[in-house]
C-alpha cells in the first residue's frame, strides 16, 4: 500500500494493484512502499523493507523465477540462432563464441528483477505468510514498524 500525507500530516493508505506490486518487485522495490530495497545481496531477498518495515521473508519463489527466465531467453536466443545458422552458417565455434555469452548475461540480467516480480505477486495476493499483512493492509492498519535498539552502553 502507498502512503500518503494527507491533511494535517496524517498519513492515508491507497490500496496497491498487482501490477504495481509486480512492477515495483521487478525494479527491485519493495512491493508496499515502492521506496525500500526488496534485495540484500543478488538473489536474497531482504527481512524487511528498509523504508516501511514491511515483513518481506515470507517469500517463497524458490525455483519459479528461474523456471521463468530459462523459458524467456529460451524463446529469445534459440529463434535468433536459428535465424544466423540458416542466413550465414556460421562456424560452430564462433556460435559458441556469441551465443554462449549471450544467453548468460541475459539469464543473469532477468533473475533478479523475476524473482522480484514473483515476490511482489506472492506479497499482493497475500501467499504464504503474506496474508496476515494482507489482512493488515485490507485493515487500513499498515505494515508494523521495527526499530532497531542498541543495546550497548558506550
Amino acid at each position: 500500500m502507498d502512503r500518503r500525507k494527507g491533511r494535517g500530516g496524517v498519513m492515508a493508505t491507497v490500496s496497491v494493484s498487482l501490477t504495481k506490486a509486480m512492477w515495483r518487485g521487478f525494479l527491485g522495490k519493495c512491493p508496499n512502499c515502492g521506496e525500500g530495497h526488496a534485495f540484500g545481496r543478488f538473489l536474497k531477498v531482504a527481512d524487511t523493507c528498509d523504508h516501511c518495515g514491511e515483513e518481506l521473508f515470507h517469500q517463497r519463489a524458490d525455483d519459479f523465477p528461474a523456471y521463468l527466465v530459462m523459458v524467456v531467453v529460451g524463446h529469445l536466443v534459440v529463434p535468433a540462432i536459428l535465424a544466423v545458422e540458416t542466413a550465414y552458417m556460421p562456424a560452430v565455434w564462433l556460435q559458441l563464441a556469441v551465443w554462449l555469452p549471450v544467453t548468460l548475461f541475459a539469464s543473469l540480467a532477468l533473475l533478479q528483477p523475476t524473482k522480484g516480480a514473483i515476490v511482489g505477486l506472492q506479497w499482493q495476493i497475500g501467499m504464504h505468510g503474506f496474508e496476515a499483512g494482507k489482512l493488515r493492509r485490507e485493515a487500513g492498519q499498515g505494515a508494523p514498524v521495527f526499530v532497531k535498539v542498541n543495546t550497548r552502553a558506550a
